[in-house]
């Protein structure tokens, strides 16, 4: 029992270790690329919505949605993006994060044909990947809460993308929680995909935003 004790202690001490490093490396590559305020951001032709359900399991508004959507608002009507893509889950026609995005920010004024939507952002890495490879941008804006724009930065120097970020209001840490903790895993998870060279699930033809 000492010897299956000592194991488990060496192992998890391990898992701990590596989550700890992979975290630092993420959130350091994201020094100085986030914002937290309209005017201060580098002005960008492209912003990316990086997608979440508009609702929560009890029927309430997601708040992590409710805040990109109003940051994404922000950042158009102060002219720091020109077109916005919008990067979600659309893995049943019951389920369709862009969409939903697209119609509350056409709601809010911004104009139709400034909106792109990407249907294959199952996973961040998907989005970044996407972004360049299906839109054709180098340079972009991407909006979420901080804690995922730093892993989404980490993800586009990989990818060879110059990518800012804006940091849309965060939820509470007592609704949060669960998301926060799984953040842990998940930079974890960025990191062990640069190192195995992981791919977006797909691509696809390429679409073309103008540039004027």
């Amino acid at each position: 029992m000492k010897t299956i004790l000592k194991r488990f202690i060496i192992l998890m001490s391990m898992l701990l270790f590596t989550i700890v490093i992979t975290n630092t490396i993420v959130i350091h590559s994201a020094k100085n690329k986030t914002y937290n305020i309209t005017a201060q951001i580098p002005s960008n032709h492209v912003g990316v919505i990086l997608g979440a359900n508009k609702y929560v399991s009890n029927g309430s508004i997601n708040l992590y949605y409710k805040y990109r959507l109003n940051a994404a608002i922000q950042l158009y009507k102060a002219q720091k993006i020109k077109y916005i893509i919008i990067s979600g889950d659309n893995s049943s026609k019951d389920y369709n994060e862009p969409n939903m995005f697209k119609a509350d920010l056409v709601k809010h004024g911004i104009p139709e044909a400034h909106i792109y939507l990407d249907f294959a952002g199952f996973r961040t890495l998907d989005s970044i990947v996407r972004v360049k490879e299906i839109f054709g941008q180098e340079s972009v804006t991407i909006i979420s809460q901080k804690f995922h724009n730093q892993r989404a930065i980490f993800l586009a120097k990989h990818f060879n993308i110059n990518a800012i970020a804006f940091n849309a209001k965060d939820v509470s840490s007592s609704i949060g929680l669960k998301t926060r903790l799984r953040e842990y895993l998940a930079k974890t998870k960025a990191v062990i995909d640069v190192l195995i060279n992981t791919q977006p699930k797909f691509l696809g033809e390429k679409i073309k935003i103008p540039h004027v």
